[in-house]
């Protein structure tokens, strides 16, 4: 299976936002659409994924919607990708056991954390907006090989026109 993970795009600033209320704090105008070159060139790499699972927060919805649109693929939300772990992952994948691909949306340090272990234990930075493919060659316990992780920049210049 390959799993894509992505993790929100640029939202607003954390300091002009209740805590209490973190999980309303949408993303930008510029984050939305630098996310709209990122779908182009998900589009031009001729990525499918069976679903497009998502944090319920704001952000991550909202990115997960505009991915969802521009791969023509559907968008569920999912609790577990609000406080993702391995064992959240391994519960994602029981409940998707034939698909071929999944598009899982969130936040970091999660993202960082989970790919990292589920890839060997190295360490991976994972900035707004990035792209990170991983082959799993088990789903109990999840384990598998990072084939690449492409920050924001490169595909904002990647994209087709």
């Amino acid at each position: 299976m390959n799993l894509y993970f992505v993790r929100h795009g640029m939202a607003e600033d954390r300091a002009n936002w209740d805590p209490a209320r973190d999980h309303l704090r949408p993303l930008t105008p510029d984050g939305a659409a630098r996310l709209g070159k990122s779908v182009r060139v998900m589009k031009a790499l001729g990525l499918k994924p069976e679903a497009i699972l998502t944090s319920p927060l704001t952000r991550a919805r909202q990115t997960a919607d505009i991915l969802g649109e521009g791969l023509g693929r559907p968008v569920v939300e999912d609790e577990v990708l609000a406080d993702f772990s391995v064992s959240g992952l391994g519960s994602l994948l029981d409940r998707y056991p034939r698909v071929d691909s999944l598009m899982l949306v969130g936040h970091e340090p999660d993202f960082s954390i989970v790919v990292g272990m589920i890839t060997g234990g190295g360490q991976i930075e994972v900035k707004k907006g990035s792209l990170i493919r991983v082959d799993l060659v088990s789903t109990h316990p999840p384990r598998g090989t990072l084939i690449w992780n492409i920050p924001p920049r490169l595909l904002a210049l990647c994209a087709p026109t």
